[in-house]
Formats: C-alpha cells, structure tokens, sequence
C-alpha cells in the first residue's frame, strides 16, 4: 500500500494531473522518514474530496516535490455529518479521544471548558493545543484512508459554546446523560431521524461533559438550547469513552440505511 499523506492545497484553487509543486514540511519530513526515492509512489489528499495518485519527483534536504498522477473519487465518510462538543478530558486523553473520533467518521471537534473541567486552557496555550489536535486529527485521516479531516475547533466555554451555536446548522443535538428520564440512544436516532439516517444534509451534535459531566444547572442550560438528554445505558462511562461509543454507536446505525424502529418504552434510558 502507498503511503497516503494529507497536503493543503498549493495556491491554484484545484488539483490537476500532471500538476508537479513541493510538499509542505510536514508531509516532506514524513516523506524523508520513508526513505522514498525520485519514481516512488504516494497517495495524496488535501481534504477537499476523494484521492491524487502521485510520484516523488526530486528529493532536496529539505523540500520534497512531487507530480499528481490521477485523481480517485474515493470517499469514507460517514453518511451525515457529527460532530463531538466535548468536555475535555485531561492528561493525553484527549489526544486518544481526537484520534479515535477521527478513525470513527467525526465531522468535528469541538474542546470546550466546562464548570467541572480537570483542563483549562486559554490564551495562546489553548491555541496550541488546537494545532497540537488538529496535527492528530490529520495523522488519524491518513491512517485510517479518510480523504477529509475533521475540524478541531478552538477551546471555548460551554456557555458560550450553547449561546452561538458555532457549529453551524444542525438537524439534531444530543446531550449525552445518565438521566432515568434520558431517551435511549436507538430513540433518539428513531426520533431525530425518523425517515433516513443517511441524508447527506443531517448534522449531529453531541455534547459530552468532562470527568464528573456537567452540572445540573449546564444541563438544564444545555436542554434549554435545544439539547435532548440521550442515555447510552446503565454504566457510567469515562469523559474520553462517552463520546467515542455515542460514534460508534451512530456509525453502526447510519450503516444500516434507516434509522431503527423505537423501542418498547420509547424515551426511557437505556
């Protein structure tokens, strides 16, 4: 298999066959790690849909060019768009949390500071972390054969995260709870995507809390946004696994081509 490298765009607005320009350092250094050769083959993305089959053209100390071979229509996304607001767990999970999000099929990712959070991050420490996630969210898309990278967002407060909605359009927002009046995750899907799971104009939004979850007063906040408390069951899961199994979960149903039919005592948790 070619090693397959993410690399933004040059300056010409669209990718063309035979088109020969030089790797941004990242994808040189990695390039330079695989010993390739002048005459080696590559896959190449930049993110704006399917694959480029290329060659290394010249090898420098420090540039790599390249030459675009053919395109592949090639697509493995989800059939709609989630993306995961999440409470951000401390120490290197988030890192894990970021890569396996971007392995499952998420559109985005959204780091927000909450009233219980471990990590607090702010100012240009934050901003950091957000290219620190988004290098991890590239490297997960390469891995794992996505031709789209989610987008990591920057750090913000729940609140302010709840009062602009900076996500875009919606179709349905989930909050993650251990409620007993919370709707099973299989409703929820019923509920919210009662016709297809698989328009291609659906968009999910999951809010997760951080370790401890949310207080009662951001979930009543969250509710009153719009955000409909979704059990995933009877355990308490960790703040980096909640989210991963909500995905999960969503990727085996929008698998199927509908959405399941409701459960017997549909609303109630799991």
């Amino acid at each position: 298999m070619n090693p397959r490298l993410f690399s933004e765009a040059p300056s010409a607005p669209a990718w063309r066959a035979g088109e020969t320009f030089a790797l941004p350092p990242t994808a040189a250094r990695h390039v330079q790690v695989l010993r390739l050769q002048p005459g080696s083959a590559l896959t190449l993305f930049n993110g704006s849909g399917g694959q480029w089959q290329a060659e290394v053209l010249r090898m420098g100390r420090h540039e790599v060019e390249v030459r675009l071979l053919k395109h592949e229509a090639v697509e493995r996304e989800l059939p709609l768009a989630v993306t995961l607001a999440i409470g951000m767990p401390a120490n290197d999970r988030m890192d894990d949390l970021v890569e396996k999000a971007t392995e499952l099929g998420a559109s985005g990712i959204v780091p927000l500071v909450s009233e219980r959070s471990v990590l607090r991050l702010s100012g240009e420490r934050a901003t950091k972390r957000q290219a620190h996630w988004q290098a991890v969210a590239v490297a997960a898309s390469e891995q794992c054969g996505r031709n789209r990278v989610p987008v990591v967002h920057p750090v913000q407060a729940l609140d302010a995260f709840l009062g602009q909605g900076s996500v875009g359009e919606v179709s349905a927002r989930w909050q993650l709870s251990l409620a007993p009046a919370a709707t099973s995750l299989v409703d929820a899907c019923f509920l919210d995507f009662p016709v297809d799971l698989l328009k291609a104009s659906a968009h999910l939004c999951v809010l997760s809390g951080p370790e401890g979850g949310l207080s009662t007063v951001e979930q009543a906040r969250a509710q009153q946004a719009g955000y409909r408390p979704v059990s995933l069951g009877p355990r308490t899961l960790r703040a980096d696994t909640a989210p991963l199994a909500a995905l999960a979960a969503v990727t085996v149903l929008a698998g199927r081509g509908t959405a399941p039919a409701p459960s017997a005592g549909q609303g109630a948790a799991a």
